[in-house]
């Protein structure tokens, strides 16, 4: 509805809104939303960064970037379902908006740990 301001009085005028004027709506409300964390592909990493480990180091680094991993991608779920529940409340994803979004950081390290996996498997760790 548009409201029209005339000489004091407020009108009320509908305009006809299509369905695929809704569907374009909702489509481009629902792009800005933060991805679950697994479906964010990971950011590549290349293993030489780590082949000059030794194995007890890299072990080391590896358990504590599955702990950040792990930390990272409950924030980010959380931040997926704020802005589902946002969208529906307000229609806008605002908690992503707010910088609870953490794709990047989600992407970042998942490739690490990928990249140690690798690293061990090439080192015979």
């Amino acid at each position: 509805m548009i409201l029209i301001i005339l000489t004091g009085r407020i009108l009320m005028k509908r305009l006809p809104i299509s369905a695929a004027t809704v569907a374009i709506v909702a489509i481009a409300m629902l792009a800005g939303c933060a991805k679950r964390p697994n479906s964010i592909a990971p950011a590549a990493i290349p293993m030489e960064a780590y082949t000059q480990m030794e194995c007890n180091v890299l072990e080391g680094q590896l358990a504590a970037e599955r702990a950040n991993l792990a930390a990272l991608s409950s924030a980010q779920n959380d931040a997926a379902t704020g802005d589902a529940f946002m969208v529906f409340m307000v229609g806008l994803p605002l908690v992503s908006a707010a910088g609870g979004d953490k794709e990047g950081l989600v992407a970042v390290s998942k490739g690490k740990v990928q990249a140690m996996e690798s690293a061990k498997l090439r080192n015979g760790c």
